[in-house]
């Protein structure tokens, strides 16, 4: 089903969470992938078509701005035994297709997503360096066949703000996506 994100209170801290990763069987804490000049949170799972369309470009954006100090998560939250291409195994399998060189986390329990009011795949939430929070929403206007390019404009734009010290765009359009999976 497809859905748009919530609109959530910007200036909020971020929450705190434990999740392990598919690829390390690491758990991962918010400090864990805090980076110094913010943070980056993507709700994603595997087999949504509109997170299979910009996958590249997440994995583009984190090596662009993780060397300029953001940290940069991914969470699947969907419910693994109604959708079983979404259960850790599968999640390994597509971090290590996308190359992704982020921590991919597992919320099986789905209270992280609850606590972040997550409720459509992809949705992305940028942080400040305190942890406060400044962007939720769309990663670029790009669509599954609208024939707009992946580029990551709206999420890049809020990164090169903060990494300048620059007001953070105003204009913050919702995420479209496959509903999360719950329970």
């Amino acid at each position: 089903m497809k859905l748009e994100s919530s609109q959530i209170k910007l200036g909020e801290k971020a929450p705190d969470f434990s999740l392990l990763d598919a690829s390390t069987n690491n758990l991962y804490s918010l400090a864990d992938i805090q980076g110094e000049k913010g943070t980056v949170i993507m709700f994603i799972c595997n087999h949504c078509p509109f997170v299979k369309h910009v996958a590249d470009e997440l994995v583009r954006l984190a090596n662009d701005y993780r060397v300029l100090g953001f940290g940069f998560v991914a969470i699947s939250s969907n419910d693994a035994k109604q959708y079983p291409a979404d259960g850790l195994e599968h999640m390994w399998l597509f971090a290590r297709k996308y190359h992704f060189t982020f921590p991919y986390l597992y919320d099986e329990s789905q209270r992280v997503a609850k606590k972040y009011k997550a409720v459509c795949t992809p949705d992305f939430y940028v942080y400040n360096a305190s942890a406060e929070l400044v962007y939720h929403g769309q990663l670029d206007d790009s669509r599954p066949q609208n024939g707009i390019a992946v580029n990551g404009r709206s999420v890049r734009e809020v990164l090169d703000a903060l990494f300048n010290s620059r007001p953070i765009p105003q204009l913050q359009k919702p995420s479209v996506g496959c509903s999360i999976k719950w329970k």
